[in-house]
C-alpha cells in the first residue's frame, strides 16, 4: 500500500515510521551524557575524599617563638624585677604615659609591651580571647623614621579609642628615627593625651637624644641567664614530647647568648635534625661546637704529661672542621669551670647540666689551684696571640706542650731540690 504512493506523499509516512526510533536514540544518549557528566562532576569530590583518607591535612608550622609567645606578665623569661613594677604600677594607677624598654635583642621588649597595651584596657567585661587589637598600634621605626611618619603618628594620637580605656602606641627600634622626627615628638610625648600611652623599644639606648630619654620611664632589660632559658625549654620540650638531655638544653641556652628567641630558633632547628629525642651529641653536631668531653680528655692528657696523645687529640680536632682558637678559648673556659668547681660556695657560677657538673667535680679534685692559674695565664696569652700569628697551629700546639709540661717541670724541680 505504501508502495503505491507517490515520493512527496511518502515522506511523512517515513519520517513518522522513523521518528520513535530517533526519540529512542535521542533519549539514550541525553541518559548517557548525564551520566557521564555526573561521572565527570563526581570526580573532584572522589578525589580530595581519598586525598583526606590517605594524606592528612598537615597544619603550617609555627616556630616555638611564636607558638609559645608569652601571653601574660607571669610567662614572662627572666624579667620578674620588670613585669612585678609594671603590675604594681597597673594596680596602683601610676603607669607613665611614656615608657622606654631597652635591652639586648630577644629578652621579651616587645612582648612585655603588647602584655601591657593588653592589660591596662582589661576591667573585667571583656571577652576571654578580647586582644584590643583597636587599641594598640605597632610603628617600626627602622622603616618609618622620617618627620611625614611621625606627623601621622600624631594626627592618630588625638583621636579617642572607640574601645577600652587607652590607645597604646608601641614603637619599635625607636633608636632609628631621625633627629628632626626625634624633634617633632618631644612635645606629644611630653604632653600626650589621656588616652594615649607610647612604648617604645630599643636595642641602643645610647643612640636615643637625652630629651627623649628625659621624657620616658625607663626599664633594662636583661639577658635570660642559662638556668632560666634552660627551664623554659625543657617546658617547651614537655610540651612537644620531646625527650631532651640537660646538657643539650644547656648547651643550646649557652649558645643563645641569653637571647630566649635565639633559643628557641636553635631549639626547633636541632629537633628537625634529630626528632624527638635531643641528645647532647646531636646538639654538638648540629650547632657545630666543640662537646665536653673533648676538653675531659685534653684536661687528663695534660695532667698525665701526655704530649703525644694531645698534640694527637688536637689533631683530630681539626679534622672535625674546628679552628685551633676554637679549641684554646674552650680549653680556657674549661679551665675556668674546674676553678669554679674547687670551692662550694661558687659551684653556682657553673653554667652546665647535672651530670656534666659531676664531671667537672670529679675533674677539679685531681689539678690545683696553681697549676689551673698557670692553665688559665697560658690558655689567654695563646688567645691574644693567636689572630696576629704567622703560624697559628703552631702556636696552638706549642701552648698545649707548655700546658702539658706545668706539672712535669715541678715534679722536675722537686726532684733537683
Amino acid at each position: 500500500m505504501v508502495s503505491g504512493l507517490s515520493s512527496s506523499s511518502r515522506l511523512p509516512i517515513l519520517a513518522a515510521i522513523r521518528w520513535p526510533a530517533r526519540a529512542k536514540v535521542n533519549q539514550l544518549l541525553i541518559k548517557n551524557r548525564r551520566s557521564l557528566n555526573l561521572r565527570i562532576s563526581l570526580r573532584p569530590a572522589i578525589f580530595i575524599f581519598v586525598v583526606i583518607l590517605f594524606f592528612p591535612v598537615l597544619e603550617p608550622f609555627i616556630v616555638s617563638a611564636r607558638k609559645y609567645r608569652p601571653q601574660t606578665f607571669k610567662d614572662v623569661v627572666g624579667q620578674s624585677s620588670i613585669t612585678n613594677t609594671l603590675l604594681n604600677a597597673i594596680e596602683n594607677n601610676h603607669l607613665a604615659q611614656a615608657l622606654l624598654f631597652c635591652g639586648p635583642r630577644g629578652v621579651g621588649k616587645t612582648t612585655c609591651a603588647r602584655i601591657l597595651a593588653k592589660k591596662i584596657n582589661q576591667d573585667g567585661t571583656e571577652r576571654e580571647d578580647e586582644d584590643f587589637a583597636f587599641n594598640i598600634f605597632e610603628l617600626d621605626a627602622a622603616s618609618n623614621n622620617s618627620v611625614d611618619d611621625i606627623r601621622s603618628l600624631i594626627d592618630q594620637v588625638r583621636i579617642p579609642p572607640q574601645t577600652g580605656k587607652y590607645k597604646v602606641y608601641i614603637i619599635d627600634e625607636v633608636h632609628m628615627l631621625s633627629q628632626s622626627a626625634f624633634n617633632a615628638f618631644l612635645k606629644t610625648l611630653e604632653e600626650p593625651p589621656k588616652h594615649a600611652i607610647f612604648i617604645l623599644a630599643t636595642t641602643e639606648k645610647h643612640k636615643i637624644i637625652p630629651t627623649i630619654l628625659s621624657r620616658c620611664q625607663i626599664f633594662d632589660f636583661k639577658r635570660i641567664t642559662v638556668k632560666d632559658a634552660t627551664e623554659y625549654l625543657k617546658y617547651i620540650a614537655e610540651q612537644q614530647g620531646i625527650v631532651a638531655e640537660e646538657s643539650a638544653l644547656h648547651i643550646i641556652a649557652q649558645k643563645a647568648d641569653g637571647a630566649m628567641r635565639d633559643a628557641l630558633s636553635i631549639f626547633d632547628r636541632v629537633v628537625s635534625f634529630s626528632g624527638k629525642e635531643l641528645t647532647r651529641k646531636a646538639v654538638t653536631e648540629n650547632l657545630n661546637v666543640l662537646d665536653y668531653d673533648i676538653y675531659f680528655s685534653a684536661t687528663d692528657l695534660i695532667l698525665e704529661n701526655n704530649i703525644p696523645d694531645l698534640l694527637i687529640l688536637f689533631n683530630k680536632t681539626l679534622s672535625l672542621g674546628f679552628d685551633g682558637h676554637h679549641f684554646i678559648t674552650g680549653l680556657a673556659s674549661h679551665f675556668r669551670d674546674l676553678m669554679v668547681c674547687q670551692h662550694p660556695d661558687t659551684l653556682n657560677l657553673l653554667e652546665v647540666g647535672e651530670d656534666v657538673a659531676r664531671q667537672y667535680q670529679e675533674q677539679a679534685k685531681k689539678a690545683s689551684k696553681q697549676f689551673l692559674l698557670e692553665a688559665i695565664d697560658m690558655a689567654n696569652d695563646c688567645d691574644l696571640k693567636y689572630k696576629s700569628s704567622k703560624n697559628q697551629r703552631l702556636l696552638v700546639e706549642l701552648t698545649l706542650m707548655k700546658l702539658a709540661s706545668i706539672t712535669y717541670d715541678g715534679e722536675k724541680k722537686n726532684l733537683i731540690s
